[in-house]
């Protein structure tokens, strides 16, 4: 399975807001395969995920954000619709009953879904959807959409800077965060199932990267007269970074 990997200096950086961020890039030009695909992005809570994806999204407008359903509770400054669709656990099991949803598991005690419908829409109108979900949603959805799927996995630079980042974060009760951790070493042992890994150390060579995989899997691995942007040495640097042993940080971080 081929895989990329960004590893780079210092620590993680804040997330960026959407001040700071640049105009949206508008490409007229039809994807390489015809169809959309699905921008399946996993990692432990607390890598930059989150961060990533958000810029990815504001940056391609040929992108959409897959909402997930949710039975948790919502927290501060989250938006029904936006971040998830918070619903009762009675209206999760109908939507299982009626085989709604392309995947669903049980996640710290809550469950969450994809609905399956709205994947199959955007992908034969040519959009990208992006995903934001743990290793086994990322399993089920590639099963469905194996051939539409590309899958990327964030790591953290060390445990301690992902445990410190959760602190900061202080959305969760100590006794969370402890499961989180625990929950982290669980997916990151699943980083060989990824098509490319990235070691999220700075926020901007993270994201370049993200960006230079995307890019190539919309519009190919070659220039293209109709897409104003350098695919061949977007891939090249992607190609590049598999000299380095993305296997080795990973057995470093779950200590095998």
């Amino acid at each position: 399975m081929r895989r990329a990997i960004s590893d780079s200096a210092s620590t993680i950086a804040p997330a960026v807001t959407s001040t700071q961020l640049p105009p949206p890039l508008h490409i007229d030009a039809p994807p390489s395969r015809g169809r959309g695909s699905l921008i399946i992005v996993s990692s432990p809570s607390g890598a930059g995920k989150t961060t990533l994806t958000r810029r990815l999204l504001h940056e391609f407008p040929t992108t959409d954000f897959s909402v997930s359903y949710t039975t948790r509770p919502r927290r501060a400054g989250e938006i029904d619709g936006v971040h998830y669709h918070f619903v009762e656990p009675d209206h999760f099991e109908r939507m299982l009953a009626n085989h709604e949803l392309a995947e669903s598991f049980m996640v710290h005690g809550n469950r969450y879904g994809t609905a399956r419908a709205p994947i199959d829409a955007a992908i034969a109108r040519g959009r990208d959807m992006i995903f934001d979900v743990d290793f086994q949603g990322a399993r089920a959805l590639a099963q469905q959409w194996p051939a539409d799927s590309i899958r990327i996995f964030i790591l953290p630079p060390d445990l301690d800077t992902l445990a410190s980042r959760l602190k900061t974060r202080a959305t969760d009760a100590p006794d969370v965060i402890a499961r989180r951790l625990a929950k982290a070493i669980e997916e990151l042992r699943q980083f060989e199932e990824y098509d490319h890994l990235v070691i999220n150390r700075e926020i901007e060579p993270a994201y370049e990267l993200l960006r230079a995989i995307y890019l190539t899997r919309r519009y190919g691995t070659a220039d293209r007269a109709d897409v104003p942007l350098p695919l061949g040495a977007m891939w090249a640097r992607v190609e590049a970074n598999r000299a380095s042993d993305p296997a080795a940080h990973a057995r470093t971080l779950v200590g095998a």
